[in-house]
């Protein structure tokens, strides 16, 4: 329970510094990714699914198969331009295994990309969180990324697999928060996100 607290506090902490709106990629709309990086063609076997594969909230949620025979697979969910030094980036997922201490696993990460117009864009990685998750189920992961005075104008949001070909997770309800001058690319949909709550988002580390 004091963990629990403790992360509850820090996130607090963490979105006070934040003042656009809360959208949340829910995959209720039949997209997928931005785009997939790795080793494999594709390295991410990446779809859009509903029951009876596992679903957080709502009808749809976003199936990963690892495809990749080497190396760590990326899957790109969102994409956030425009950022300057000293701006935050949030983000917080839902996320689905059911093997204890074993692959798969996934967490999320980040990498810098400062071409505005190309998503493939690679300007180093930017780090992201440690923790593969219990394996019982869903739960959430979330991470926030510091802009230093580096340059870095746009950072893509990551889901990474740890498993081995032919290994599945899910994600469901990416949770994003950016400076107002920032600009949040997700996945084509005609009404990709809904606006969650400062309560909603707490409730999910209570």
């Amino acid at each position: 329970m004091r963990n629990l607290l403790l992360v509850a506090v820090a996130l607090l902490f963490a979105l006070a510094a934040f003042a656009n709106p809360v959208p949340v990629v829910d995959w209720e709309c039949h997209y997928t990714v931005l785009g997939l990086y790795g080793s494999g063609d594709p390295p991410i076997n990446a779809a859009n699914v509903g029951d009876p594969d596992p679903v957080y909230e709502g009808d749809r949620s976003l199936r990963l198969e690892d495809n990749s025979p080497s190396g760590t697979p990326q899957a790109y969910v969102a994409w956030v331009r425009g950022l300057a030094p000293g701006d935050s980036v949030f983000a917080s997922i839902a996320r689905y295994d059911d093997t204890p201490d074993a692959s798969p696993s996934c967490r999320i990460w980040g990498h810098w990309n400062d071409d505005p117009v190309n998503v493939n864009g690679y300007n180093g990685s930017a780090g992201g969180n440690s923790d593969y998750g219990a394996g019982m189920g869903w739960d959430h992961t979330y991470w926030v990324w510091y802009v230093a005075d580096t340059g870095h104008t746009g950072l893509v949001i990551e889901i990474r697999t740890y498993s081995n070909p032919g290994d599945t997770v899910w994600v469901d309800e990416l949770i994003i928060d950016a400076p107002m001058t920032a600009e949040i690319v997700i996945p084509d949909c005609e009404s990709p996100v809904n606006n969650v709550t400062w309560t909603g988002i707490k409730a999910l580390y209570d």
